[in-house]
């Protein structure tokens, strides 16, 4: 494993040294939203693969969950002097100020950089690709980069289509400086927008929510298929080299697809979607704490991460995953 110290402002890569997970206590299943809505658990999980998902109660904000994350995430980092503070949300507490100086000082993290960034379910790469360049142009050693989201409040409560598929929660983290080709180092981040196409996934407030499925489906799968080969490519890889695909977890029939169109086996899938649902742009980050923490996902696993979220907004990249402590 590399040295704990940072190097200084010529680091040519972040590198992953730390992740964490939050999700509320409180669990819908699917046995739950058939008591009060118009269908069944075989219809919710055939189009989704849904089982359960995690909601947070009034008493647990989108800053609470980051902070839990982030601070499983520095629990079990390699140390580092966090010197600046990302949070992707689509679903801040209030819309100003911003969600991350308050998640900053309740970590004891007040003076650094700290600030939100939107970019739907895929706000977690943007946010990456974020913190990358912050670490690669030397303005800081090491940064919390955190994904939370309350997703679960965007949708119409009445409507069945769209209910099932959110969930609540909250995935970090730790990025330090390193050097191109040690474990951990993020490859290139391959990202893209089509706001032509913004009505797809839409929500003005909570309660709102309007997705465009069969459109969405389509381009969630292009997208992610096209930036998985790109970022692949960008370092050297074939599909053939990958040990995990981790792609947002929408649902399992686009991630099921996704991998179909990569040419990427099933074993080599990293999912958690039953459980949680769509938790945007925690989905990535939660995904590798648990695969992390229950041994799905090992040290020198060659790792792809993409997603596809509202804007349109997709993104991918690629690392082999370190030892972490």
């Amino acid at each position: 494993m590399t040295a704990a110290t940072a190097p200084g402002p010529q680091a040519r890569a972040a590198v992953v040294c730390g992740v964490g997970a939050a999700l509320p206590s409180a669990v819908v299943s699917n046995a739950d939203l058939t008591a009060r809505l118009d269908t069944t658990d075989e219809w919710i999980r055939s189009r989704t693969g849904i089982a359960q998902r995690h909601i947070a109660g009034v008493d647990l904000s989108t800053e609470d969950l980051a902070v839990q994350a982030a601070t499983q995430a520095l629990a079990g980092s390699t140390p580092v002097a966090v010197e600046a503070l990302v949070v992707a949300t689509t679903t801040p507490d209030r819309c100003c100020p911003a969600t991350a100086p308050a998640v900053a000082s309740r970590l004891g993290l007040t003076g650094i950089p700290a600030y939100d960034l939107a970019a739907g379910c895929t706000g977690f790469l943007y946010a990456l690709a974020t913190a990358s360049g912050l670490i690669t142009a030397g303005t800081a050693q090491a940064v919390l980069v955190i994904g939370a989201d309350r997703l679960a409040c965007l949708p119409d409560p009445e409507d069945r289509t769209t209910v099932p598929l959110f969930g609540d929660g909250a995935g970090a983290m730790v990025l330090r400086g390193g050097s191109v080709g040690e474990d951990g180092a993020l490859g290139p981040v391959v990202l893209g927008s089509d706001g032509t196409l913004a009505d797809l996934i839409r929500a003005s407030h909570p309660g709102t929510l309007h997705m465009e499925g069969a459109e969405v489906f389509r381009n969630a799968v292009e997208r992610m298929s096209a930036a998985s080969l790109k970022a692949a490519r960008a370092v050297g890889w074939d599909v053939e080299d990958l040990d995990r695909l981790v792609p947002h977890q929408a649902n399992a029939r686009i991630t099921g697809f996704v991998a179909r169109q990569l040419g990427v086996p099933y074993d080599r899938q990293l999912t958690n979607v039953e459980h949680v649902g769509n938790t945007g742009a925690a989905s990535i980050p939660l995904l590798l704490a648990q695969a992390t923490a229950d041994g799905r996902l090992k040290a020198r696993h060659r790792v792809l991460l993409t997603a596809f979220g509202a804007g349109l907004t997709w993104g991918a990249t690629t690392l082999t995953w370190p030892d972490l402590p």
